[in-house]
């Protein structure tokens, strides 16, 4: 008996004009927003190559090693199509340094945007599912029930040896056949245009990760689904669930997450700003004392730091990091192609001087570190935990967090390549104090071809393996499927008490 009950309603449901309708709908935007989707990449693409280059030509044609400025860029990721998540939003250009520990939040944008390009790629598949599928699950869902009862058949099925239960069930397990055709159909269209295109490379992780948005993608259709379920079975006429439908759909899909991504300001407070800035300035006042200490004990007289150098192709760069009043030429980038003959004596007593302050630099480096890491989880860190976890009390919340923990493009995604380059940069670091860089001549006079930077640490990061993936979707897929359950219960126990 329910098999004939599913065979009836998916029978009634694949009939109807909103399928047909749903899967051409769908197909359409699906289609249209891939194509789209998958020019940004190309063209993020291009512009990670090319900073690559640039970068890595930048570096080579530096003599000495204060000078080198050593850029890690992140390459796009390819599953942000379905889900952009903050792949676009945050930076993916850090400079790694002795005197600054990078962080997430330092890193800026490189290549040109194009306004109109972004103004649809800023729309993924996901955002597509999210808003039209749910739309289209109430759609199916909303006269299940009411719509039987209202025209009388409801009671004459019931009238045959069937339980309530069955009949729930059958309208259910038909409903979610009739959405998951359109989404399976787009799913399989994404995937022929990703493996087609030259440019886009997925593993085998990937199209796993890929099954875990499809699974959570119906989950999420299942809930909506139920929702509508509900409005049916606790109303008695159409046209008053097709309007509460609307109204639940709009006020979860549009109104509820825009108004929490408005609440939620993640503007820097000054008060914070201040105290940061004040700590990190006494930081480097304390450094600065001991600086100056160190000219007046040492061995030169007067308190000079580049001990009257005299020599051609003298450079220097100045840094962005500290507070104005700090920005000493002894710690930023310069070098020298050649040295006068008089100078050659005070080069010992620079390269003495260097040893002590790449020491001093570094050491400092890491208490500012100390001082920004709170600041900055304050600051941004938080904000974008309470906004997610506000997110997470609608279902689209839920659904968009899931689906980016699964592509990757979760904060936890992006703090991933930022740790491994924080761990980059004290690679470096141990490098060069182990190697005794600090105190060496190329520190400061170089000439062409004298240093070999492939000799440094080479950076490289791979992404989460799926387990990961799935360990940080599961706290959400699994809220989704227990709302999923009561929604039922809830459903089933309205459905035996009514009466029809």
């Amino acid at each position: 008996m329910l098999t004939t009950l599913i065979r009836r309603e998916l029978l009634d449901n694949l009939m109807t004009f909103r399928f047909a309708a749903a899967v051409l709908i769908m197909l359409l935007l699906v289609v249209a927003t891939t194509t789209v989707l998958i020019k940004d990449y190309e063209r993020r693409l291009a512009s990670y190559d090319t900073a690559i280059k640039k970068h890595r030509q930048e570096m080579l044609e530096q003599t000495t090693y204060s000078a080198a400025r050593l850029r890690i860029d992140r390459p796009p990721n390819p599953l942000s199509i379905f889900n952009v998540g903050l792949d676009k939003r945050l930076g993916n250009t850090l400079g790694v340094n002795h005197f600054f520990v990078p962080t997430l939040w330092d890193a800026r944008k490189h290549g040109a945007d194009n306004p109109f390009l972004n103004l649809f790629s800023s729309i993924d598949l996901v955002f597509i599912f999210q808003g039209i599928l749910s739309l289209l699950a109430l759609v199916f869902a909303y006269d299940t029930i009411a719509g039987e009862r209202e025209h009388g058949t409801l009671r004459l099925v019931l009238t045959h040896p069937v339980r309530r239960g069955q009949v729930l069930f059958a309208k259910y397990i038909s409903g979610m056949i009739c959405l998951l055709i359109p989404l399976l159909m787009c799913i399989l269209l994404v995937l022929i245009m990703l493996t087609t295109s030259a440019s886009v490379f997925l593993s085998a992780d990937d199209f796993l990760r890929i099954g875990g948005v499809v699974f959570t993608s119906f989950v999420y259709l299942s809930l909506f689904y139920l929702i509508g379920m509900l409005i049916s079975a606790a109303t008695h006429r159409t046209g008053t669930a097709l309007m509460l439908a609307m109204f639940v759909w709009g006020f979860l899909v549009l109104v509820y997450p825009n108004m929490i991504l408005t609440a939620i300001k993640t503007e820097p407070h000054p008060d914070t700003q201040i105290s940061t800035y004040n700590r990190i300035k006494q930081i480097w006042e304390e450094f600065e004392r001991d600086r100056l200490q160190y000219l007046a004990n040492d061995p030169v007289p007067g308190e000079k730091w580049d001990f009257s150098l005299r020599g051609k192709g003298y450079t220097f760069r100045g840094l962005r990091h500290y507070p104005s009043a700090l920005r000493y030429h002894d710690i930023t980038g310069f070098h020298y192609k050649t040295l006068e003959a008089e100078s050659e004596p005070q080069v010992p007593h620079l390269q003495n001087y260097h040893r002590f302050l790449g020491t001093q630099v570094t050491n400092t480096a890491e208490r500012m570190w100390l001082v920004r890491k709170p600041a900055l989880d304050a600051l941004y860190t938080q904000p974008a935990k309470m906004e997610q976890m506000l997110l997470k009390f609608s279902p689209v919340g839920l659904y968009d967090a899931a689906t980016e923990a699964w592509t990757g493009t979760d904060l936890n995604g992006l703090q991933d390549f930022f740790t491994a380059i924080q761990r980059y940069h004290q690679a470096v670091i141990n490098y060069y104090l182990d190697k005794k860089i600090f105190e060496s001549r190329l520190w400061f006079v170089g000439a062409e071809n004298e240093i070999d930077w492939d000799l440094l640490p080479q950076f490289s990061f791979t992404r989460s393996d799926i387990g990961i993936n799935a360990k940080r979707a599961f706290p959400d897929l699994c809220l989704l499927l227990m709302i999923n359950l009561v929604l039922f219960v809830i459903i089933f126990l309205i459905f035996v008490r009514s009466e029809v």
